[in-house]
């Protein structure tokens, strides 16, 4: 099982050098008996393990990911933001084999639920890292590595004196734009339409990014229980897609 499950979830919270923002909150890591199961047999295959720097899901800066090793093939690369249980990802892997796919999630429940579909599935071309996006993006994603980037429903923070700890801010936008190729495309989707407004402002404003003629659902994000519930509360789901240019970002 994954050592985070005998420790305790606020330790990053407290701890004296670990004070940056970031853009989720403190949960439960227990599985329940069958999800450990499945860890102990398929986490050491299909859960990526940089070295980490002071917290749980930081990475090391000195890490570097290697799409080619990870997957044994060179191929086009999608990484998902925020995977939660798997459900996308698991029906992305499954219509594209060709295509290698990194779901970027923070809790262990999700990416253990992840890794049952990845076994109900027989899925080669998926495999899960446990991190902060904010420091995968910043640090460990190669330049100009990545064909697509998948937000879809990150955590709104929508209390007005949080909206400080969402992800896509401009900062962000440009750690993005660094790891992806030039043509590369970034999907995201939000149930939170002040968030969504952020969204475009944020992405507008970069220099990096050109918004996509079609803003349409994305026909390969799948309808997840999240999006259920938000459905449920009458709330308006609003997807962006923008196109990376051939800017480069400056170091």
């Amino acid at each position: 099982m994954p050592e985070s499950l005998t420790q305790d979830e606020n330790v990053e919270s407290r701890h004296p050098f670990y004070s940056k923002i970031v853009s989720f909150a403190p949960r439960s890591t227990r599985l329940k008996d069958r999800q450990a199961k499945v860890w102990d047999e398929l986490a050491p295959k299909y859960v990526v393990t940089p070295e980490r720097a002071i917290a749980r899901a930081s990475i090391s800066p000195s890490e570097r990911f290697d799409a080619a090793a990870t997957f044994g093939r060179d191929a086009k690369f999608i990484v998902e933001i925020g995977s939660g249980q798997g459900e996308c990802a698991e029906n992305a892997a499954g219509q594209n084999p060709a295509v290698n796919f990194l779901a970027i999630e923070v809790y262990v429940p999700g990416i253990a639920s992840t890794l049952v579909k990845i076994r109900r599935s027989e899925l080669e071309n998926l495999r899960v890292l446990q991190a902060d996006a904010a420091e995968a993006f910043d640090t460990y994603l190669p330049a100009e590595s990545i064909d697509e980037v998948w937000t879809f429903f990150p955590d709104p923070w929508h209390k007005s004196r949080h909206n400080k700890r969402r992800l896509v801010q401009p900062g962000f936008a440009t750690s993005v734009a660094a790891a992806m190729k030039p043509g590369g495309v970034w999907r995201l989707a939000t149930d939170w339409l002040d968030y969504a407004e952020q969204m475009q402002e944020v992405l507008d404003a970069s220099p990096y990014f050109v918004r996509a003629e079609v803003q349409e659902r994305f026909d390969g994000r799948v309808l997840t229980s999240f999006e259920k519930k938000g459905i449920a509360k009458d709330r308006f789901i609003t997807d962006h897609t923008y196109i990376r240019n051939d800017v480069a970002v400056a170091n």
